[in-house]
Protein backbone atom coordinates (compact mmCIF):
# COMPACT_ATOMS: atom_id res chain seq x y z
CA UNK A 1 0.00 0.00 0.00
CA UNK A 2 1.14 3.44 -1.08
CA UNK A 3 -0.25 6.23 1.23
CA UNK A 4 0.36 9.88 0.43
CA UNK A 5 0.11 12.19 3.23
CA UNK A 6 0.46 15.53 2.32
CA UNK A 7 1.39 17.91 5.22
CA UNK A 8 3.25 15.43 7.17
CA UNK A 9 6.33 17.08 7.88
CA UNK A 10 3.71 19.16 10.98
CA UNK A 11 2.51 18.03 14.37
CA UNK A 12 -0.23 15.63 13.56
CA UNK A 13 0.58 14.48 9.93
CA UNK A 14 4.13 13.56 11.31
CA UNK A 15 2.17 11.77 14.46
CA UNK A 16 0.95 9.44 11.77
CA UNK A 17 3.65 9.08 9.61
CA UNK A 18 5.49 7.55 12.13
CA UNK A 19 2.91 5.30 13.44
CA UNK A 20 2.01 4.13 9.79
CA UNK A 21 6.26 3.48 9.79
CA UNK A 22 6.36 2.32 12.89
CA UNK A 23 3.44 -0.44 11.69
CA UNK A 24 1.13 0.32 14.70
CA UNK A 25 -1.52 -0.16 12.52
CA UNK A 26 -2.47 -3.75 11.28
CA UNK A 27 -4.43 -1.98 7.91
CA UNK A 28 -0.82 -0.45 6.88
CA UNK A 29 1.46 -2.59 7.82
CA UNK A 30 4.56 -2.59 5.55
CA UNK A 31 3.17 0.77 3.69
CA UNK A 32 5.13 3.13 1.76
CA UNK A 33 4.47 6.73 2.88
CA UNK A 34 5.05 9.97 0.61
CA UNK A 35 5.12 12.98 2.51
CA UNK A 36 4.37 16.21 0.51
CA UNK A 37 5.02 19.41 2.51
CA UNK A 38 5.74 23.21 1.60
CA UNK A 39 8.14 23.42 4.83
CA UNK A 40 6.49 26.26 6.09
CA UNK A 41 7.04 27.35 9.50
CA UNK A 42 5.66 24.81 11.08
CA UNK A 43 6.51 22.27 9.05
CA UNK A 44 10.16 20.42 10.39
CA UNK A 45 11.86 17.62 8.80
CA UNK A 46 13.00 16.52 12.17
CA UNK A 47 9.59 15.06 13.22
CA UNK A 48 9.97 12.68 10.33
CA UNK A 49 12.26 9.58 10.36
CA UNK A 50 14.20 10.48 6.96
CA UNK A 51 16.17 7.59 7.03
CA UNK A 52 13.67 4.87 6.69
CA UNK A 53 13.32 3.46 3.17
CA UNK A 54 9.57 3.11 3.18
CA UNK A 55 8.91 6.92 3.34
CA UNK A 56 9.51 9.06 0.48
CA UNK A 57 9.59 13.03 1.10
CA UNK A 58 8.88 15.68 -1.66
CA UNK A 59 8.65 19.53 -0.67
CA UNK A 60 5.97 21.12 -2.17
CA UNK A 61 2.48 23.07 -2.53
CA UNK A 62 -0.28 21.33 -2.11
CA UNK A 63 -1.74 23.90 -4.48
CA UNK A 64 0.58 23.77 -7.19
CA UNK A 65 -1.51 21.72 -9.58
CA UNK A 66 1.92 20.56 -11.77
CA UNK A 67 3.17 18.84 -8.67
CA UNK A 68 0.49 17.55 -7.34
CA UNK A 69 -0.55 15.47 -10.68
CA UNK A 70 2.99 14.41 -10.69
CA UNK A 71 3.25 13.15 -7.33
CA UNK A 72 -0.18 11.43 -7.16
CA UNK A 73 -0.11 8.21 -9.34
CA UNK A 74 0.63 5.06 -8.17
CA UNK A 75 -0.83 6.18 -4.48
CA UNK A 76 -3.67 4.18 -3.35
CA UNK A 77 -4.56 6.83 -0.51
CA UNK A 78 -4.19 10.11 0.09
CA UNK A 79 -4.64 11.68 3.71
CA UNK A 80 -4.72 15.29 3.89
CA UNK A 81 -3.14 16.66 6.28
CA UNK A 82 -1.74 19.96 4.70
CA UNK A 83 -3.80 23.41 6.03
CA UNK A 84 -2.86 26.38 7.67
CA UNK A 85 -4.19 25.90 10.97
CA UNK A 86 -3.47 29.01 13.83
CA UNK A 87 -7.02 31.12 14.45
CA UNK A 88 -4.87 33.99 15.39
CA UNK A 89 -3.07 34.12 11.92
CA UNK A 90 -6.13 34.04 10.24
CA UNK A 91 -7.23 36.94 11.93
CA UNK A 92 -4.08 38.65 11.50
CA UNK A 93 -4.26 37.69 7.37
CA UNK A 94 -6.65 35.36 5.67
CA UNK A 95 -5.67 34.75 1.94
CA UNK A 96 -2.83 32.60 2.83
CA UNK A 97 -6.27 29.98 4.44
CA UNK A 98 -8.28 30.54 1.53
CA UNK A 99 -5.29 29.54 -0.77
CA UNK A 100 -3.98 26.46 0.92
CA UNK A 101 -7.14 25.57 2.61
CA UNK A 102 -9.78 25.73 0.28
CA UNK A 103 -7.16 26.15 -3.32
CA UNK A 104 -5.10 23.41 -2.13
CA UNK A 105 -7.55 20.62 -1.04
CA UNK A 106 -9.84 21.22 -4.98
CA UNK A 107 -6.17 21.25 -6.71
CA UNK A 108 -5.56 17.51 -4.73
CA UNK A 109 -9.35 16.14 -5.19
CA UNK A 110 -8.79 16.92 -9.26
CA UNK A 111 -5.26 14.84 -8.92
CA UNK A 112 -6.43 12.28 -7.01
CA UNK A 113 -9.91 11.92 -9.13
CA UNK A 114 -7.20 12.32 -12.29
CA UNK A 115 -5.24 10.21 -10.50
CA UNK A 116 -7.63 7.52 -9.32
CA UNK A 117 -6.24 7.37 -6.31
CA UNK A 118 -8.06 5.30 -4.28
CA UNK A 119 -9.64 6.44 -0.56
CA UNK A 120 -9.01 10.31 0.57
CA UNK A 121 -9.44 10.93 4.04
CA UNK A 122 -9.64 14.87 4.24
CA UNK A 123 -8.59 16.08 7.80
CA UNK A 124 -10.50 18.89 9.65
CA UNK A 125 -11.24 20.18 12.76
CA UNK A 126 -14.51 21.13 15.40
CA UNK A 127 -13.81 24.61 14.90
CA UNK A 128 -16.28 24.65 11.53
CA UNK A 129 -19.51 24.04 13.56
CA UNK A 130 -18.84 27.57 15.67
CA UNK A 131 -19.72 27.66 18.90
CA UNK A 132 -21.96 25.26 21.30
CA UNK A 133 -23.08 26.04 24.79
CA UNK A 134 -25.10 22.60 25.96
CA UNK A 135 -24.71 19.60 24.26
CA UNK A 136 -22.49 18.08 21.85
CA UNK A 137 -22.48 18.30 18.01
CA UNK A 138 -23.04 15.57 15.61
CA UNK A 139 -22.23 14.63 11.97
CA UNK A 140 -25.23 16.23 10.86
CA UNK A 141 -24.93 19.81 12.22
CA UNK A 142 -24.54 22.40 9.80
CA UNK A 143 -21.32 24.35 9.60
CA UNK A 144 -21.77 27.67 11.27
CA UNK A 145 -17.24 29.33 11.39
CA UNK A 146 -16.60 32.06 13.35
CA UNK A 147 -12.83 32.30 12.48
CA UNK A 148 -11.33 32.81 8.97
CA UNK A 149 -9.60 29.67 9.21
CA UNK A 150 -12.84 27.85 10.54
CA UNK A 151 -14.37 29.55 7.73
CA UNK A 152 -11.42 27.95 5.39
CA UNK A 153 -11.70 24.26 6.82
CA UNK A 154 -15.52 24.08 6.54
CA UNK A 155 -15.32 25.25 2.41
CA UNK A 156 -13.03 22.76 2.14
CA UNK A 157 -15.01 20.13 4.00
CA UNK A 158 -17.53 20.71 1.56
CA UNK A 159 -15.91 20.87 -1.75
CA UNK A 160 -14.67 17.16 -0.68
CA UNK A 161 -17.87 16.04 -0.10
CA UNK A 162 -18.86 17.63 -3.30
CA UNK A 163 -16.09 15.29 -4.70
CA UNK A 164 -17.99 12.65 -3.57
CA UNK A 165 -21.42 13.46 -4.36
CA UNK A 166 -20.68 15.06 -7.92
CA UNK A 167 -17.45 12.79 -9.18
CA UNK A 168 -18.19 9.22 -7.20
CA UNK A 169 -14.73 9.60 -5.22
CA UNK A 170 -14.04 7.98 -2.44
CA UNK A 171 -13.53 10.99 0.55
CA UNK A 172 -14.25 10.17 4.26
CA UNK A 173 -13.99 13.28 6.05
CA UNK A 174 -13.04 13.68 9.92
CA UNK A 175 -13.34 16.63 12.51
CA UNK A 176 -11.35 16.42 15.43
CA UNK A 177 -11.42 18.16 18.68
CA UNK A 178 -8.00 19.83 19.80
CA UNK A 179 -5.01 17.79 19.67
CA UNK A 180 -1.81 17.97 22.13
CA UNK A 181 0.95 15.87 22.14
CA UNK A 182 4.95 16.28 21.02
CA UNK A 183 6.27 17.89 18.40
CA UNK A 184 3.88 20.47 18.35
CA UNK A 185 4.61 24.31 17.10
CA UNK A 186 5.26 26.30 20.25
CA UNK A 187 2.94 28.66 19.26
CA UNK A 188 -0.67 26.85 20.66
CA UNK A 189 -1.48 26.71 23.75
CA UNK A 190 -0.05 23.97 25.27
CA UNK A 191 3.33 23.78 23.66
CA UNK A 192 3.51 27.50 24.18
CA UNK A 193 2.39 27.60 27.98
CA UNK A 194 4.69 24.41 28.52
CA UNK A 195 7.65 26.09 27.15
CA UNK A 196 7.24 29.43 28.58
CA UNK A 197 6.90 27.88 31.85
CA UNK A 198 9.67 25.85 31.54
CA UNK A 199 11.76 29.37 30.97
CA UNK A 200 10.15 31.08 33.88
CA UNK A 201 8.25 33.41 31.68
CA UNK A 202 4.95 34.55 31.62
CA UNK A 203 2.13 32.98 29.82
CA UNK A 204 -1.50 34.76 28.64
CA UNK A 205 -5.08 33.65 29.44
CA UNK A 206 -7.34 34.62 27.08
CA UNK A 207 -10.40 36.92 28.70
CA UNK A 208 -11.68 35.52 31.42
CA UNK A 209 -10.05 32.19 30.81
CA UNK A 210 -13.55 30.16 30.22
CA UNK A 211 -13.69 29.15 26.90
CA UNK A 212 -14.01 24.95 26.86
CA UNK A 213 -12.12 22.72 24.64
CA UNK A 214 -11.98 19.12 23.85
CA UNK A 215 -8.20 17.85 24.44
CA UNK A 216 -7.18 14.51 22.46
CA UNK A 217 -3.73 13.35 22.51
CA UNK A 218 -2.48 13.52 18.74
CA UNK A 219 -2.27 9.17 18.83
CA UNK A 220 -5.75 8.50 19.71
CA UNK A 221 -6.62 11.15 16.95
CA UNK A 222 -4.23 9.24 14.30
CA UNK A 223 -5.40 5.80 15.91
CA UNK A 224 -9.14 7.25 14.90
CA UNK A 225 -8.12 8.57 11.27
CA UNK A 226 -6.51 5.06 10.26
CA UNK A 227 -9.54 3.52 11.63
CA UNK A 228 -11.81 5.89 8.92
CA UNK A 229 -8.99 4.97 5.99
CA UNK A 230 -9.79 1.26 6.74
CA UNK A 231 -13.10 1.16 7.36
CA UNK A 232 -14.97 4.62 6.87
CA UNK A 233 -17.90 4.68 4.87
CA UNK A 234 -17.43 6.58 1.91
CA UNK A 235 -19.12 10.00 1.49
CA UNK A 236 -19.40 10.32 5.48
CA UNK A 237 -17.98 12.40 8.54
CA UNK A 238 -16.48 11.35 11.41
CA UNK A 239 -15.97 13.08 14.58
CA UNK A 240 -12.76 12.04 16.53
CA UNK A 241 -12.54 13.55 20.15
CA UNK A 242 -10.50 12.90 23.47
CA UNK A 243 -13.57 13.09 25.99
CA UNK A 244 -11.56 15.51 28.22
CA UNK A 245 -13.26 19.28 28.30
CA UNK A 246 -11.96 21.69 30.05
CA UNK A 247 -11.89 25.24 30.61
CA UNK A 248 -8.75 27.56 29.34
CA UNK A 249 -8.14 28.59 33.08
CA UNK A 250 -8.50 24.87 34.05
CA UNK A 251 -5.67 23.82 31.52
CA UNK A 252 -3.94 26.66 33.16
CA UNK A 253 -3.67 25.09 36.19
CA UNK A 254 -2.68 21.82 35.16
CA UNK A 255 0.00 22.81 32.99
CA UNK A 256 1.26 25.19 36.14
CA UNK A 257 1.19 22.13 38.17
CA UNK A 258 3.02 20.12 35.67
CA UNK A 259 6.00 22.57 35.01
CA UNK A 260 6.33 23.60 38.63
CA UNK A 261 5.20 27.10 38.47
CA UNK A 262 2.44 29.43 40.29
CA UNK A 263 -0.47 31.23 39.02
CA UNK A 264 1.74 34.79 39.01
CA UNK A 265 3.56 33.92 35.51
CA UNK A 266 -0.11 33.93 34.40
CA UNK A 267 -0.91 37.68 32.25
CA UNK A 268 -4.98 37.91 31.47
CA UNK A 269 -4.78 39.17 27.76
CA UNK A 270 -7.70 40.94 25.98
CA UNK A 271 -9.76 38.33 24.38
CA UNK A 272 -9.07 37.37 20.75
CA UNK A 273 -11.93 38.57 18.38
CA UNK A 274 -14.59 36.31 17.27
CA UNK A 275 -13.37 33.60 20.26
CA UNK A 276 -15.56 30.23 20.38
CA UNK A 277 -16.73 30.05 23.79
CA UNK A 278 -17.45 26.31 23.56
CA UNK A 279 -16.53 23.07 21.39
CA UNK A 280 -17.94 19.44 21.96
CA UNK A 281 -18.24 16.69 19.69
CA UNK A 282 -20.50 13.66 19.84
CA UNK A 283 -18.63 10.64 18.88
CA UNK A 284 -20.80 7.86 19.01
CA UNK A 285 -20.44 7.56 15.28
CA UNK A 286 -17.30 6.21 14.83
CA UNK A 287 -17.33 4.82 18.30
CA UNK A 288 -20.46 2.51 17.08
CA UNK A 289 -19.08 1.89 13.22
CA UNK A 290 -15.38 1.73 13.55
CA UNK A 291 -14.50 1.03 17.34
CA UNK A 292 -12.93 4.06 18.64
CA UNK A 293 -12.12 4.84 21.49
CA UNK A 294 -9.90 7.65 22.96
CA UNK A 295 -6.79 5.39 24.93
CA UNK A 296 -5.00 8.36 26.11
CA UNK A 297 -6.60 10.43 29.61
CA UNK A 298 -5.71 13.76 29.99
CA UNK A 299 -3.35 13.38 33.11
CA UNK A 300 -1.38 10.86 31.57
CA UNK A 301 -1.21 12.48 28.27
CA UNK A 302 -0.52 16.17 29.43
CA UNK A 303 2.34 14.39 31.88
CA UNK A 304 3.99 12.91 28.94
CA UNK A 305 3.43 15.84 26.95
CA UNK A 306 5.35 18.13 29.60
CA UNK A 307 8.38 15.49 29.90
CA UNK A 308 8.73 15.63 25.85
CA UNK A 309 9.09 19.35 26.15
CA UNK A 310 11.73 19.24 28.94
CA UNK A 311 13.48 16.56 27.45
CA UNK A 312 13.41 18.19 23.74
CA UNK A 313 14.83 21.67 23.97
CA UNK A 314 16.94 21.27 20.86
CA UNK A 315 13.77 20.43 18.75
CA UNK A 316 11.13 23.72 20.19
CA UNK A 317 14.05 26.33 21.09
CA UNK A 318 15.00 27.24 17.75
CA UNK A 319 11.56 27.85 16.77
CA UNK A 320 10.56 29.69 19.44
CA UNK A 321 13.90 31.75 18.43
CA UNK A 322 12.90 31.87 14.52
CA UNK A 323 9.57 32.44 15.64
CA UNK A 324 10.60 35.85 18.03
CA UNK A 325 12.56 37.41 14.79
Amino acid sequence: MRILVTGGAGFIGSAYVRAVLNDEYAGSADASVTVLDLLSYSGNVANLPMQNPRLTFVQGDIADSTLVRDVLPGHDAVVHFAAESHVDRSIAGALPFVTTNVLGTQTLLDAAGAARVGRFVHVSTDEVYGSIAHGSWTETWPVAPNSPYAASKASSDLLALAAHRTHGMDVVVTRCSNNYGPHQYPEKIIPLFVTNLLDGMPVPLYGDGGNIRDWLHVSDHCRGIQLVLEKGRSGEIYHIGGGSELTNRELTGRLLQACGADWDLVRPVADRKGHDRRYSLDITKISDELGYAPRVGLDEGLASTVTWYRANRDWWEPLKTRGAA
